[in-house]
């Protein structure tokens, strides 16, 4: 475990040549993401972050950027709307973004949610927290490559669930719309499972770009709950179980925020970033160069190295060409 002194020490080194120049935030506008921006913006670095969230967070966050201007006049927070379920609008924001940078530093992308409830479709036909949690992000990562190759130390950060990897993952029925096929535990296994596996693929193909599939460990967010079916049984129990459960045993906003930003900058990672003097992490092929790495919410790397490898010879080449397939018409 990275001591969270460790880790504020290494934020406080955080400055213009070290902070990322051009950021995007997915999903910035609560939560994790939010905590990790704001953080960011407290360094008092010069950064130009694109938050992109919903038209209904639009008057909360407005008023939060106008918060972070008041923290950091030299930090640039731009509201960028976006309604990212849909793989036609993650296309869209892209093209903006792009449009107006020529290079991106840092991608950290923390949408989704537990989904506990049924199976819900968007109106492209794909389930709702499956697009949030593993198509969406992929698409983010493509449609960037390009700007992100720009940057001296490209980063993508992909907050959901590494090193929690399973070999269990379904194959044959890769979307889970078989009838009974889909439930909480099984999606959120499946999607974790997914991101690690393409981030993977894409890391393979983009070496000068360092990914982290990071855990994000116990945070009281309240996203427990946005999956919810309201009113039924499991509602209630999550209600009355899970979330006291989570308050209880979940760290703090600061040390989640401090924890992921440092995630965000330390040469930890693949060895461009603030200076590291600590044990640097180490991707899932095992060496420390940029590559993936599964970083727990301690801001340790484990390789996983076990069911990784079997991914990669059983799965990998399926979820790829699937995720491809169902992204083709938005590239």
């Amino acid at each position: 475990m990275v001591a969270l002194t460790e880790v504020k020490a290494s934020n406080a080194l955080i400055n213009d040549a070290t902070a990322p120049r051009v950021a995007v935030f997915v999903s910035g506008t609560a939560g994790i993401g939010k905590l990790t921006l704001k953080a960011l913006v407290e360094t008092g670095a010069s950064t130009r972050i694109y938050l992109v969230g919903r038209k209904s967070a639009e008057e909360r966050t407005r008023a939060f950027i106008d918060e972070l201007h008041a923290i950091n006049a030299r930090a640039e927070v731009i509201w960028t709307e976006a309604e990212v379920s849909l793989l036609a609008e993650t296309k869209r924001v892209c093209g903006l973004i792009k449009s107006k940078e020529p290079r991106v530093d840092l991608l950290f992308l923390t949408t989704g949610y537990a989904p506990f409830g049924k199976r819900t479709e968007t109106a492209e036909g794909v389930e709702v927290a499956q697009s949030l949690e593993y198509y969406t992000r992929v698409l983010f990562i493509q449609h960037l490559l390009p700007v992100l190759r720009q940057a001296e130390a490209p980063r993508v950060i992909s907050v959901l669930a590494g090193g929690m990897e399973s070999t269990w993952v379904d194959l044959d029925d890769i979307d889970l719309k078989r009838p009974g096929n889909f439930w909480g535990g099984k999606a959120q296994l499946q999607y974790g499972t997914m991101n690690s596996v393409g981030l993977d693929k894409l890391a393979q193909l983009n070496s000068d770009v360092t990914f982290i599939h990071s855990s994000p460990g116990w945070v009281s967010t309240g996203n427990v709950l946005r999956g919810r079916d309201a009113g039924s049984i499991t509602d209630w129990l999550m209600w009355l179980v899970l979330e006291p459960l989570v308050r209880l045993f979940s760290m703090t906003d600061d040390a989640s925020a401090q924890r992921n930003l440092f995630q965000c900058t330390s040469a930890s990672f693949g060895g461009r970033g603030v200076p590291w003097t600590g044990k640097p992490g180490v991707n899932t092929r095992g060496n420390k160069a940029a590559g993936v790495f599964l970083a727990k919410y301690t801001c340790d790397s484990v390789e996983n190295a076990k069911t990784m490898a079997a991914l990669r010879e059983k799965a990998q080449q399926k979820i790829w060409d699937h995720t491809q397939e169902m992204l083709r018409p938005y590239l």
